[in-house]
């Protein structure tokens, strides 16, 4: 591996370290994922770093979560975050980056195409991944955990937005990159 993609991994790794210092909206008393900027690093890491460093970016910070650092939004860390209701978006993280990543080198600079890859691998396949988790987790049925979800896409799409023009103005500022 070449010093820029350890550069990079590190840096959207601390990145989406970083937006967890905005606090969560959290639901009092009830078991459910709170609300995050970090998943807005997530769809960056793919939008910028790529298929591969921002699948990696995401997985060195997973790990490091794992391990007990508290770098989920409101201080989380440790083992047993993943137990928890939101640990199937935690794991979604790697694979969501690296299928934002792969999108968008298919996508071309075609702003849309752009949010539409970031909306697929932000939205799409982590809740793909994280519903069925939360609703096995919470004992909630499939559709009830479904229906739970619905409030938190306002919040996503907004992300995607943001990811994208983001995404779209280091695409301009960097071609090469």
């Amino acid at each position: 591996m070449d010093t820029k993609s350890i550069v990079y991994i590190a840096l959207f790794a601390a990145l989406t370290a970083a937006l967890g210092l905005i606090p969560p909206i959290s639901f009092a008393g009830i078991a459910l994922p709170p609300i995050t900027a970090q998943s807005l690093g997530v769809m960056l890491a793919g939008a910028i770093a790529g298929t591969r460093r921002g699948g990696l970016a995401l997985l060195l910070f997973i790990a490091l979560v794992a391990i007990g650092l508290p770098l989920l939004s409101g201080g989380r860390g440790g083992f047993g975050v993943f137990a928890g209701a939101s640990g199937g978006f935690l794991i979604a993280w790697p694979i969501s980056a690296a299928v934002i990543g792969w999108l968008v080198s298919q996508s071309g600079t075609n702003p849309l195409r752009l949010a539409i890859s970031i909306a697929i691998g932000g939205i799409l396949v982590m809740y793909a991944i994280g519903i069925p988790w939360m609703s096995v987790v919470a004992d909630l049925p499939l559709s009830k955990a479904v229906m739970i979800m619905l409030a938190y896409v306002p919040g996503d799409i907004v992300k995607v937005v943001i990811a994208t023009i983001v995404a779209r103005g280091i695409q301009r500022a960097y071609p090469a990159l």
